[in-house]
Order: C-alpha cells, then structure tokens, then sequence
C-alpha cells in the first residue's frame, strides 16, 4: 500500500474552535480505546527501565487536549513513576482553554502556541518529548527536522507514536464511523491512515538523519500502532 500525503481537514484551518475541539474529544477516545495511550504507556515504562528513573518531565508535541499524556501519567502512577507535563500545539484552539492541574499533582500543566520543528525551548529542556498521531502529518524531510528538534530539546529521549500504514488498518478506519461519530474525525482518520508510515520508513528516516551510534527501538502495538524510542544516549 503506498503512502498518499494528503491535508487533513483539522489542519486546514476552516474548523471553528467548537469543531477542532469535538475532533480532538473523538480522538481521545480513538487513542484510550485503540492503543493509542498504552503505546505512549510502554515507551514511558521501556525509558525507566532502561535508566532507572521514576521521574520525568515531558513535553508533548501537537498535543491537542493533551489526553494521551495525561492517560499516560493514570496509568504508570501505580508503578511509581510520575511525568511533569508541558503540552505544545500550533493552533491555541487544539490546547485546553486554561491551564488545567498536572495529572500528578505537582505543579499547573501549561499550554504552549509553538512550531514543532522549531520548538521554543533550550538544549536539554525536557527528559522526554514526545508526539502521538503527529509523525505521519510530515513527508520525510519534515519528520527528519522534528526528529532532530524533539532530540535536541530532550535529555533522556524522543518517543514517537503513530499509526502503521495498512490495508486492514484502512478497512478497520472505514467501518468506524459508528465508533466515531463524526464526520471530521473519520475522513481526517481515513486520510491518516494512508498516509502514515510503516516501520521500515520510520528506520530509513532516522537512520538518514543521525549517526549509526545513535540508537532508536521501533514497536509494533495494538490496532496498527508504532512506538519508536529514539535515544539521546546509551541505554542498558
């Protein structure tokens, strides 16, 4: 199946306010439901085993609502480990209306209005950046300069959640209409779909972009998911 690279209509900017933000609500339950939380949940667990931390901070890019993340930090509590969130988007109408509480408990989570391949932060700002149904919005360039951004701006590593290019995957978003219920949020989910990557894609991309000492993990997850650990360093 080859990769078509069409515009989706949440990001053409013809959605008012109310309608971005109904899609962004079909899309929190897409990813609670369909593997979207417990990929970005696995990539979290891999980076504390790997280096023995239980606490980190992370930013999410093209955050939307911030569900992923914030379903995220619910679901690695009970093993002791808590994220501190910072949430970036380009449309401040994707962002929660306010800052709302860290999931945690620790501090305000914020909202931030920033481009993700040229994000506002310094050198090593954030243990983790991290991005779910976002890489398969930029052809191969695109993603190349974000992989280098979201490395540049992380500490430990750059997580990347995404969809896996597949015919079923594109029967499956098809039938799921009922499942979504609205009109947006499934033509946007069927152009997704044809144009996300596949892992091999994903593995050319970095191996293109960086030097072969630095070393990424790519996962194959629940429902046509891809989780991709893209290390800042050596890990055990």
């Amino acid at each position: 199946m080859q990769r078509i690279d069409a515009d989706e209509i949440l990001d053409s900017g013809t959605c008012t306010s109310c309608e971005a933000q109904d899609v962004l609500v079909v899309l929190g339950r897409i990813n609670r439901w369909f593997g979207g939380v417990a990929t970005t949940r696995k990539m979290v667990e891999r980076v504390a085993q790997a280096t023995g931390a239980k606490h980190f901070s992370l930013l999410e890019v093209a955050a939307g609502l911030g569900e992923v993340p914030k379903e995220v930090c619910a679901k690695v509590a009970p093993r002791g480990i808590t994220l501190d969130l910072t949430l970036v988007d380009r449309a401040r109408t994707h962002l929660p209306s306010r800052a709302t509480a860290n999931p945690n408990g620790r501090s305000a989570m914020h909202g931030v209005v920033a481009d993700a391949l040229s994000l506002p932060f310094a050198d090593g700002s954030f243990d983790l950046v991290s991005c779910s149904l976002f890489a398969h919005h930029l052809n191969s360039q695109q993603l190349a300069e974000f992989a280098r951004e979201g490395l540049r701006v992380s500490r430990r590593a750059l997580l990347i959640n995404d969809l896996i290019r597949h015919p079923l995957h594109l029967a499956l978003a098809y039938a799921g209409y009922p499942i979504m219920r609205n009109r947006v949020a499934w033509l946007d989910g069927l152009t997704s779909v044809r144009r996300s990557y596949v892992p091999h894609e994903i593995r050319e991309v970095l191996a293109a972009t960086f030097s072969p000492e630095l070393r990424s993990e790519i996962s194959r997850n629940y429902l046509y998911r891809m989780g991709v650990i893209v290390w800042k360093s050596a890990v055990k």
